[in-house]
């Protein structure tokens, strides 16, 4: 069984990225840019787990980075709807170009 090279993650991460960023960039809806935000630290984290596999001095830290990138997202996720649920409540809207001030 053969392994693919590290140009094959590389390339997968750098699409994922490139997916995630044109989201956040030009998405009006608050839930698809937290989507495509989990979906950029995806990508980092396919970054980390190949270059602790494939790197110069293979090793387990690229995946102990990853499984704290993960928890940072874990973390970001649930703060991130909370507080998208909270201004749903108070202004009937998901959408970004909305919810510009802090007054009520």
């Amino acid at each position: 069984m053969s392994s693919l090279p590290v140009n094959a993650y590389l390339l997968l991460a750098l699409v994922l990225f490139c997916i995630g960023l044109f989201g956040a960039l030009t998405k009006k809806n608050t839930v698809i840019v937290l989507i495509s935000i989990e979906l950029m630290l995806n990508a980092v984290n396919i970054n980390l787990v190949a270059f602790s596999k494939y790197g110069i001095n293979p090793g387990i830290t690229g995946q102990i980075f990853s499984l704290f990138t993960i928890t940072v997202a874990a973390a970001e996720a649930a703060v991130g709807l909370a507080i998208l649920i909270a201004l749903y409540r108070n202004r009937s809207t998901v959408q970004i170009d909305e919810m510009n001030t802090m007054k009520h």
